[in-house]
């Protein structure tokens, strides 16, 4: 699905360079920096109102930077709209899922992917459904996924099967990196461990994670390392064990110093 990581000359899957957004008079970015590596969990942490869902959106291209690069495997990139982020293997799963509670399993994970029928099937429109109910069953099996039925609606799965349904699309699709907003919100504590094994078998499988997270103690738990936005600015970027919870709630909150990122 996903190889491992090689050597220690590779770029970064994810560069983030001074990023700044306006919208009207209010700056929700002002210059926020990143990176993220193949086979490592990013934890973006930071207060209400500290631009992280406007760092995701904007590399996702939701929005246009009005400063700033993204950098993707090295290449300069500029993403118009959210469909250029997908085709590039940028997936997004966000805290609302985006899931379509009406349809099956499968259909949610092939959803505006569809597989088309060869031959003349294809030509007049026709699914395959055998090949996309095959293809899911494949991957929630490596995944250790488990649903009752791919045929099952996903209103009928619990919370933490949902979000796992999520998950699952998006590494189905999310080729480079895989950003996770609040993927254990909501959710009771059975179900936030599995979501949170998931994370990290998808590290091991050398996926490129960034995790948005308001709970640190999952992010202490999964993450690689922990960047902290306030005000629209990366303040710190630290390595999990060079840090504690009360020294990133001090950056989170403003009352400790923020020599560590160096812009």
């Amino acid at each position: 699905m996903h190889g491992a990581q090689e050597g220690n000359n590779r770029r970064p899957t994810l560069e983030v360079r001074g990023l700044a957004k306006r919208f009207g008079n209010v700056a929700a970015l002002r210059s926020a920096s990143l990176s993220v590596d193949r086979g490592q969990v990013v934890a973006l942490v930071g207060d209400n109102g500290a631009g992280k869902s406007t760092l995701v959106k904007t590399v996702a291209g939701v929005h246009q930077p009005d400063n700033g690069s993204i950098w993707l495997e090295g290449r300069l990139i500029l993403f118009r709209n959210p469909r250029e982020a997908l085709d590039a293997g940028v997936e997004v799963v966000y805290q609302d899922l985006s899931l379509a509670p009406d349809l099956n399993v499968w259909s949610n994970i092939f959803l505006n992917r569809e597989e088309r029928s060869s031959g003349v099937g294809r030509w007049i429109g026709w699914m395959d459904k055998n090949l996309m109910r095959e293809r899911s069953v494949s991957l929630l099996n490596d995944l250790e996924i488990e649903v009752p039925d791919v045929e099952a609606p996903v209103m009928a799965l619990s919370g933490g099967q949902r979000q796992a349904v999520a998950v699952a699309r998006g590494v189905a699709w999310g080729r480079r990196l895989l950003i996770m907003d609040e993927p254990t919100n909501n959710l009771g504590v059975v179900e936030q461990s599995h979501v949170l094994g998931l994370v990290k078998m998808l590290r091991q499988q050398g996926l490129a994670i960034l995790l948005v997270s308001h709970n640190l103690a999952h992010v202490f738990e999964v993450a690689d390392r922990v960047v902290v936005l306030r005000n629209g600015r990366t303040i710190a970027d630290a390595n999990m064990a060079d840090v504690t919870p009360d020294r990133v709630v001090a950056w989170i909150t403003g009352s400790g110093s923020t020599t560590e990122f160096e812009p």
